[in-house]
């Protein structure tokens, strides 16, 4: 048996879905599925969002370039890395399946602006470190997670209506302190840091 077939046996079939919500900003489903055994379970929800960069930025002394604002989620300020959304040409605010390579920004050019209007800093030195799904079990998004080096300040911020945030510079030994005392609570960005450690120290 191929890694495909066992993949098949293990896989679930939508049997019903429901858009809760469906607006500008996010596709909200509540789904019905029939599991490899024949017997079908509910509700599961998912949701599709856009998706984006995250972007370990590392200036021209070695310290890196973070952004502090608050998270609804948690209900508190975090220290995390500069990132944001790959633009749709339609406007949308989410993905649903394949979005076409034509319908939506490079991921690296949403990268650099990104970490331009959010720190007011440019690189000339750009890696990607991997491209990832953001939740597997609800989400249909990806993460674009990039490393910049030799980062210099070109400018000022200029930060959309909805972003409230500060850009400050942190030695490697304080976001390991922070991600340690849970300040730095973003989960893709603790993975991006430690993948772009060992490419700056492996």
């Amino acid at each position: 048996m191929n890694i495909n077939d066992k993949n098949a046996s293990l896989e679930w079939t939508e049997v019903s879905c429901e858009h809760l919500i469906t607006d500008e900003w996010i596709d909200f489903r509540r789904s019905a599925y029939r599991f490899p055994d024949g017997t079908v379970f509910e509700p599961f929800y998912s949701y599709s969002r856009k998706d984006y960069t995250v972007i370990v930025p590392v200036d021209e002394k070695g310290r890196l370039i973070c952004v502090r604002q608050y998270r609804q989620g948690i209900e508190r300020v975090t220290v995390e890395f500069p990132a944001g959304g790959i633009e749709r040409r339609d406007g949308r605010e989410y993905r649903a399946g394949q979005v076409k390579a034509e319908d939506a920004e490079d991921a690296l050019e949403a990268a650099k602006r990104e970490l331009l209007e959010e720190t007011g800093y440019v690189s000339g030195d750009w890696e990607l470190l991997i491209r990832i799904p953001s939740n597997a079990t609800m989400a249909d998004n990806y993460a674009n997670v990039f490393l910049a080096k030799g980062c210099r300040r070109q400018g000022g911020q200029d930060l959309d209506d909805t972003e409230f945030l500060e850009a400050e510079l942190y030695e490697e030994a304080a976001v390991e302190a922070m991600i340690k005392d849970g300040d730095f609570a973003q989960a893709v960005h603790v993975m991006a840091w430690f993948m772009a450690k060992e490419k700056l120290h492996g």
